[in-house]
């Protein structure tokens, strides 16, 4: 049955029950000010930044070119590297100096950044954690050696280490427009990543004495040198990520005869380091449907039992990229399939890394998941740009251009669960989604994790529901970021919090901020302006590097959408949403009272009086003697009075005014037999949480049928704690659920029912009439405020 909704001659369907009056009435319900603009809390816009979140006609990035060989020595675990960057100054501004970022030295015992943590004595602990005090520390050996740094020609420059980070004193300014070719070598001994930690090193598999290499913050690389922030040197402490720059890699890699490897960008020498079976499988995935076996199974377990002493150099090549990382060992299966992107007419070379650890979920999924990530990031941000992309099963997570480190072994028999599988699944696609953000939409992961973390979990658990539409996503949907929102304020934390300073680092960086996005998405600005709005953000900043600002400003710019207030309360502030229902006020129509005669009321607006109090500010600038003070002859000559200035009106304190409210009709027979049996229902609202949301309700009615209604966030402008609204209806209500989809994250769900069977509700009448042809009641009903209520009269 489809429910009547009768719209009343005197009221309109819903009704806030707020008005212009109310807040003379209601002094400080806009204390929060939860709805003002952002204003000063954003850096003014310039011409390298614009106010619509696009970059600017001035916008500027500085970009390096790395020409790179490196030398994995397997025996000793230790790399060894050589250098030649050419450093572009694009910038307006002079350099005397650069900076360089060792990442590695967050291994070494004693050139790392050094950011101590709290600790207390502990109940257990394992043999690791027990270790005796050292003090002062001694020496682990890891670390970056540098061996030498020399310019272009081969002259040595001056340079300073500072923990991480290395600065290089320039023989002569550089400036605007021009380059600067320098060249350093360095070596490292490779950490044990699964014992010491940290997001390269290798992996050691003691069944068959083979190691796993993944090669990532390997090589001195350059720092980020912005018109926001100049450099971003802050230190490396192994959780905020990093800044860098964009550029041209060739990378040539001389590692052992036997191992296998895969790297960021395109491999120019397969035809020298694969056997020909294997360039010919390779080859024939390129147009597979299907991912093809490139190096087998087989052949990499018969890999693994022959360390061979030959070398080989593998090559590589990267355009637009702003970093590399590479991995290496013999105990690879290799697989591959092409993918075409439509958006671009781009054809990937979609590719998977994995020991036979994991070879039964890898062989399925991986490359599947690879491609299928590729291809729904490019419909929701830009098409894929890059060649390659390459998931490498190395038992944790980590992201890099064209290439990235996944989890998910099988148990030794080649069995695996559905959590493992789909944990695999959701970290493939993860990884591979870092792509988007932040290898092309390059934020500054060092200061502001959310915008790579936060924007890819987002895009994830879109890419996780395209791939499954059950599939069990963690992060996105608003119910799931309920229990991190229940904790404690003390416990909480704004999203906008710099990276090193973040206790709750997996709710904070990645589900918060992804949840927001997709509560704008589903349920405030819907899908249509959201999609476009996030697309034009990622074709704006692909390439360049994006602050939080101009995402905000592009999202608002593009969909023509005030979200100040989201941002304001999401992303700066730690309120929760909890808004519940606190009372139900049941009316039906009283269509026996007479109707209301007109009234005329007359009222004079008073002058009001001038501040007669003197602050300590006025009395020292009268003090003052350096301080001319300007003289308002007009304000001498006259008294000041009050205006109110409303069109072509003019209040004036010597003018009586007349103040007229229309009067009503009774209505006809045929009217009351209309509206009888209308029930009228005000519902009101409390805003417990704080944090405001859109209102979106579900009616039941005691015929069973139902209907749900919305009302947008900026139903609370007028009043941030308590609102309330009115529904006519011909058919009586049962029940009133307040967000039943569970969709604003509202941390309590048991303020959010009222049934009508339990007897709560207020039981009242309303006069009802018919309103006078041509008559106009100002107020409430057509949102202008009335001279009277201007002037502050009643």
């Amino acid at each position: 049955m489809k429910l009547k909704v009768v719209i009343l001659s005197l009221s309109v369907f819903t009704y806030t029950g707020f008005t212009a009056q109310n807040i003379q009435n209601n002094p400080g319900s806009n204390h929060g000010n939860k709805f003002e603009q952002l204003g000063t809390i954003l850096p003014t816009p310039n011409i390298y930044r614009s106010a619509s979140g696009a970059p600017g006609h001035g916008y500027w990035q500085n970009r390096a070119d790395y020409n790179i060989t490196a030398y994995l020595d397997e025996d000793k675990r230790n790399l060894k590297g050589s250098e030649t960057i050419t450093y572009y100054n694009n910038s307006p501004d002079d350099l005397d100096y650069i900076w360089l970022q060792l990442d590695e030295n967050q291994q070494s015992s004693i050139k790392k950044a050094d950011f101590p943590y709290s600790s207390t004595l502990p109940k257990a602990s394992t043999d690791q954690q027990l270790r005796p005090t050292d003090l002062p520390v001694s020496d682990n050996g890891y670390g970056v050696n540098l061996e030498k740094v020399t310019d272009g020609s081969g002259n040595p420059l001056k340079y300073t280490v500072n923990k991480t980070m290395m600065r290089i004193d320039l023989p002569k300014v550089l400036k605007k427009g021009e380059k600067f070719i320098f060249k350093v070598d360095w070596n490292y001994n490779i950490p044990n990543r699964m014992k010491m930690g940290g997001r390269g090193g290798y992996e050691n598999f003691p069944e068959d004495g083979n190691d796993l290499y993944t090669m990532t913050q390997w090589y001195p690389r350059m720092c980020v040198y912005s018109d926001f922030h100049g450099w971003q040197n802050h230190q490396f402490t192994g959780r905020g990520e990093f800044a860098l720059v964009f550029g041209n890699f060739k990378v040539s890699m001389n590692v052992p005869a036997d191992h296998i490897v895969g790297g960021t960008g395109e491999c120019k020498n397969y035809d020298q380091v694969l056997t020909s079976e294997q360039l010919a499988r390779y080859n024939k995935s390129k147009t597979s449907a299907e991912p093809v076996e490139i190096v087998t199974l087989d052949e990499a377990k018969k890999a693994e039992k022959n360390h061979s002493k030959q070398r080989k150099t593998w090559t590589f090549e990267a355009n637009d990229v702003r970093d590399f990382a590479w991995t290496s060992s013999r105990k690879f299966v290799w697989d591959g399939m092409g993918v075409l992107i439509p958006e671009n007419n781009n054809k990937v070379m979609a590719m998977s890394f994995y020991p036979k650890e994991a070879y039964n979920l890898y062989r399925k999924y991986s490359t599947k998941a690879v491609a299928h990530t590729i291809k729904t990031y490019s419909e929701f941000t830009i098409p894929y740009p890059y060649p390659v992309a390459q998931s490498v099963e190395a038992a944790n997570g980590m992201e890099y251009p064209m290439i990235c480190f996944n989890y998910g072994r099988t148990e030794k028999d080649g069995t695996y669960s559905e959590g493992i599988k789909n944990g695999m699944l959701g970290v493939v696609i993860h990884e591979v989604g870092h792509n988007f953000f932040p290898m092309i939409i390059n934020s500054d992961e060092r200061q502001w994790s959310w915008m790579d973390e936060g924007l890819n979990t987002f895009v994830e658990y879109l890419t996780e529901e395209r791939w499954d539409n059950k599939f069990p996503s963690k992060r996105g949907p608003a119910w799931t970021i309920v229990d991190y929102m229940k904790l404690p304020k003390d416990q909480l934390e704004p999203i906008m919090s710099n990276s090193e300073n973040i206790v709750q680092f997996g709710p904070n960086a990645y589900s918060k901020p992804a949840t927001g996005l997709n509560i704008l998405r589903e349920t405030i600005m819907g899908r249509e302006l959201f999609d476009k709005a996030f697309k034009t953000y990622a074709k704006r900043w692909a390439f360049r590097h994006p602050e939080p600002a101009d995402f905000f400003r592009t999202m608002e710019d593009a969909s023509g959408e005030d979200l100040d207030w989201f941002w304001r309360g999401w992303f700066y502030g730690t309120d929760p949403v909890d808004i519940a229902i606190d009372k139900v006020t049941i009316a039906t129509p009283d269509l026996e009272t007479p109707p209301r005669q007109a009234k005329e009321t007359k009222y004079k607006v008073d002058k009001p009086a001038l501040n007669d109090f003197d602050d300590i500010s006025k009395i020292r600038n009268r003090e003052d003697k350096n301080i001319t003070f300007y003289v308002d002859k007009d304000r001498e000559a006259q008294d000041f009075y009050y205006r109110y200035d409303r069109g072509q009106e003019k209040i004036d304190t010597n003018k009586e005014y007349t103040f007229k409210t229309e009067g009503t009709e009774s209505l006809t027979q045929k009217e009351k037999d209309k509206f009888k049996n209308i029930t009228a229902y005000q519902i009101d609202f409390v805003n417990k949480g704080g944090l405001v949301m859109p209102i979106i309700l579900e009616f039941t009615f005691e015929d069973g049928t139902k209907l749900t209604d919305k009302s947008s966030a900026q139903i609370w402008r007028l009043n941030e704690q308590k609102v309330s609204k009115t529904y006519y209806f011909d058919k009586k209500l049962k029940s009133v659920q307040l967000d039943p989809m569970r969709e604003t994250a509202d941390i309590d769900t048991s303020n959010n029912f009222w049934s009508n069977d339990g007897g709560n509700a207020q039981i009242s009448k309303f006069e009802l009439f018919k309103q006078k042809e041509g008559g106009t009641t100002r107020g409430a009903s057509n949102g202008r405020v009335n001279p009277m209520q201007a002037a502050g009269k009643k």
